[in-house]
């Protein structure tokens, strides 16, 4: 199997669905917390207020109530499934640490706050050491919200789940979360028209782990250091907007990957220091606008099973390579793109280069369809062989350009900065990125970062 095809192919090892081992119920007598007699006293719609404290054992909400901490009191699990079982609609818990003492049955999707019932809300809760994070299971309009997620030390991902799961749960809201150190930071599977806003997701293998789930918005999100920022399979009709895709490497590492996705708007993200920028296979009709795609060794990869797909007005700044043309087509248009490497004078002033950019080259065709290549992506011989292809251009077998390339830099003011003086120091990414980004004239100087500098 090709190696682009790796990330692609373990997305597919994951479960169609949750276990069918039945949902965890009401703990026994022995496992359950002392916060349990008072919900079982509490009428529906009663407000139960928790005191600072630790308070070992389960908890089981089996009718609408709101459950308070005061002073951020603990729940520490019995080690043996879910801490909290929410089985009520209109539950509202707030203000809890909530750990699962590295115990529970992944079969049984054990989690720190498990939800099956519509119109619950997780607010301010801090979760650890649970198997899974918070689980909506068949949980419609659920909010989960300015929660901090972290998972179990020394697990390796295959045993451990995910952040936050979403099964078959719709118009979810997930909102200003932490996740750190699980499998996935958020798994979303058959849930659709729900909100994703200004989380952050790291540490851990895909930051959004995404399949069979359509009309679902993503804004002012943060996924950066895992295998892939992004993994989404087999949907539709998705927005992404002013997201970062940061710091995904590994020898198949993305920042952002769509398997069978189509008409996706994806614009003012930012998608930088990947080892694969964009990966696109059997979508179609996906826009990418306004978008900064930058540091990645390879800012595009894109299969001949794609078609109807655009770029337009994105910049491309110091990537090792601007694509890796999988297969003998693509129809994927370009559209006045500003491209760090092309060098190209303005001499008329209209704002555009006044030659085509060719993004395709003898080294990239070998790359595209020759993965083992990838092993010499960074050599002083590649280098070469792409500057004497374009003097003396003897090879062309997949041309693809962009006739009218910026000129300059575009104003992307709407792509967000906020983490990108965090970024490692060039230095950091070995000699050829960083001769290429002196080259280009875009180190940080003066306290400015790479991508505002490219804005």
């Amino acid at each position: 199997m090709p190696t682009a095809l790796l990330l692609a192919a373990a997305l597919l090892q994951d479960p169609a669905a949750p276990s069918s081992g039945g949902l965890e119920g009401r703990p026994p007598a022995d496992q359950a917390s002392p916060i349990q007699l008072l919900i079982d006293r509490a009428a529906p719609g009663d407000r139960i207020e928790v005191p600072a404290g630790t308070y070992a054992g389960d908890v089981f909400i089996d009718r609408p109530l709101t459950l308070i901490g005061l002073g951020r009191p603990t729940l520490l699990g019995s080690g043996h499934g879910s801490v909290v079982r929410i089985r009520a609609a209109d539950v509202v818990i707030e203000g809890f640490a909530i750990d699962g003492r590295s115990g529970g049955d992944l079969g049984r999707d054990s989690s720190g706050i498990h939800i099956s019932a519509p119109r619950v809300t997780v607010r301010a809760c801090q979760v650890r050491q649970s198997l899974f994070g918070v689980y909506l299971y068949a949980a419609d309009d659920v909010t989960v919200e300015d929660s901090e997620i972290t998972g179990i030390p020394d697990r390796d991902p295959g045993e451990v789940g995910s952040g936050i799961h979403v099964w078959n749960s719709h118009r979810f809201s997930l909102q200003r979360n932490r996740i750190t150190g699980v499998r996935d930071g958020m798994y979303i599977q058959s849930s659709s028209h729900g909100v994703v806003q200004g989380n952050r997701a790291g540490q851990l293998r895909y930051g959004l782990h995404y399949m069979y789930s359509d009309d679902n918005r993503f804004e002012d999100n943060v996924f950066e250091d895992g295998a892939a920022g992004a993994a989404l399979m087999y949907s539709r009709r998705l927005v992404f907007r002013r997201n970062q895709f940061i710091h995904n490497r590994g020898f198949a590492s993305v920042g952002l990957l769509l398997k069978h996705c189509d008409d996706v708007m994806a614009e003012d993200n930012l998608i930088g220091d990947n080892a694969r920028g964009v990966f696109l296979d059997g979508s179609y009709r996906n826009q990418f606008r306004g978008n900064v795609i930058a540091m990645s060794d390879v800012a595009l990869v894109i299969y001949q099973s794609n078609g109807d797909n655009v770029f337009a007005g994105n910049a491309f700044v110091g990537n090792l390579s601007p694509l890796s043309l999988v297969g003998k087509r693509t129809d994927t248009r370009f559209d006045r793109n500003y491209w760090s490497d092309h060098g190209e004078p303005d001499l008329d002033g209209d704002g555009l280069a006044d030659r085509p950019y060719r993004l395709t080259s003898i080294f990239d065709h070998v790359r595209g369809n020759l993965t083992a290549a990838d092993l010499f992506s960074h050599s002083l011989a590649v280098a070469a062989l792409g500057a004497a292809e374009r003097a003396f251009p003897v090879l062309d077998p997949i041309p693809v350009v962009d006739p009218q390339p910026l000129a300059r830099p575009p104003a992307l003011t709407a792509v967000p900065t906020e983490r990108t003086a965090e970024f490692r120091s060039a230095a950091s990414l070995g000699p050829p990125l960083l001769l290429l980004l002196v080259g280009g004239g875009l180190l940080a100087a003066g306290g400015r970062s790479w991508a505002r500098s490219a804005a």
